[in-house]
């Protein structure tokens, strides 16, 4: 079984997935909302680790935003594909011609799918079937042929397939943060859920950091574990009073 992570803040920095780590999951993506708790750990965690602090999540920068209530600067979206550094400057890759014939594919296969939903991230594009747990079948042969003809990167998660501009993940966003101030030469410590969390556990792990699995025990290269969202928010108020 995997130990709880240690409560230090000397020295470390922290990346942190949204969805299932900072907030919990929920049918739609528009129902996760901002907390006034979250927002207040964020904010604290930030300040005792003087800035080296990253959100590194599949949600866009604009949605980090409006769930974090802007608690930090620093942050990257859409697995990697948009970065925002310290200084506030965006780097954001350039969309695949793919992934336009992916969106309308996605929405064609959504019209009459009740409770499917298509999620245009303009860098890539999300077909979510929480609400339509029939469909995980169909859905997944079609992001299967549509990945084969397009050469877009198909990155599963929690009931969602994504296609995505090939070139960056979680794991490439670490790396880069820890090349620039305020990170560099601190200690990485990635805190995430799914199977697109592990690019950011191994790039870590590279750095000399290590990986914080959230949820149940699984093969994973994380060192350690956290039960939960309100797990990560006990962990992240303890930090920052380290």
């Amino acid at each position: 079984m995997l130990p709880t992570p240690p409560v230090v803040a000397d020295g470390i920095a922290l990346f942190l997935d949204m969805d299932g780590v900072l907030a919990p999951m929920a049918p739609t993506p528009d129902a996760v909302v901002p907390t006034a708790r979250r927002t207040a750990a964020l904010k604290a965690v930030e300040a005792r680790l003087a800035g080296r602090v990253a959100i590194v999540s599949g949600r866009t920068l604009a949605e980090i935003d409006r769930i974090s209530d802007h608690a930090l600067v620093s942050g990257s979206g859409v697995h990697g594909l948009e970065r925002r550094l310290k200084d506030g400057s965006i780097e954001r890759k350039t969309p695949d011609a793919g992934v336009a014939q992916a969106l309308d594919a996605f929405e064609e296969f959504a019209a009459d799918r009740p409770g499917v939903i298509v999620e245009d991230k303009g860098v890539s594009v999300g077909l979510h079937y929480r609400q339509a747990p029939d469909e995980a079948g169909a859905a997944k042969g079609l992001a299967a042929e549509l990945q084969a003809e397009t050469g877009l990167t198909l990155q599963p998660g929690h009931m969602v397939l994504e296609l995505k501009t090939p070139g960056a993940d979680k794991g490439t966003a670490v790396t880069a943060f820890m090349q620039e101030a305020p990170f560099k030469g601190a200690v990485p410590v990635m805190l995430g859920d799914d199977l697109t969390d592990e690019y950011g556990f191994e790039a870590a792990a590279a750095l000399g950091g290590y990986g914080v699995l959230v949820g149940p025990e699984r093969e994973t290269a994380a060192r350690y574990r956290l039960d939960d969202v309100d797990a990560v928010l006990t962990w992240l108020e303890a930090v920052a009073k380290a």
